[in-house]
């Protein structure tokens, strides 16, 4: 029996999770290219953000997605929905369902728009303008402030340059 050997990966990154078998127990999953992937890493990045961004605003129940909106409704009363929306980069569908979650809590409410009566316009309620100051405390004090600890100031500066290029940019 012939057994056909393949070029070896650069396996230098490794990540850990489960392994057939017969690996060892603890033994780490190679990447090889994967870990060289930018969209890869961002991807891990971002899960890590988020989790932790869960964590930090917990007593809240709020996501990423809707502290977003919130942050905008409080700087842009009174803007329509899909104003909103597109500049979040989420869908119609997706966020009239995160509209309907947030209207249902008694954070935000949508009226007729004056101009337009098609269109509606969004405005924070007390309770959002509420819930929101509580959060950007809960994400200031603990979720920016790990990610500041990890970064360091530098970097922190020259990441959101990066970021920011790529949104723009790609």
């Amino acid at each position: 029996m012939t057994v056909s050997k393949t070029p070896a990966l650069d396996l230098t990154k490794t990540v850990r999770g489960s392994a057939p078998a017969d690996a060892g127990e603890g033994d780490a999953i190679k990447l090889g290219e994967l870990s060289e992937l930018l969209g890869y890493s961002l991807k891990r990045a971002q899960l890590k953000v988020f989790d932790d961004f869960i964590r930090c605003v917990a007593p809240l129940q709020l996501t990423p997605a809707q502290f977003s909106v919130l942050l905008l409704l409080e700087r842009n009363p009174g803007r329509n929905q899909t104003e909103i929306a597109n500049t979040l980069g989420i869908l119609r569908p997706n966020f009239v369902s995160m509209l309907d979650g947030l209207e249902s809590r008694e954070l935000c409410v949508r009226m007729r728009s004056t101009n337009d009566r098609r269109s509606h316009v969004l405005m924070l309620t007390d309770k959002g303008r509420s819930i929101l100051a509580r959060a950007k405390k809960l994400v200031v004090s603990k979720h920016e402030a790990r990610l500041n600890e990890v970064l360091g100031p530098e970097n922190r500066v020259a990441l959101l340059a990066m970021l920011d290029k790529i949104a723009r940019d790609f």
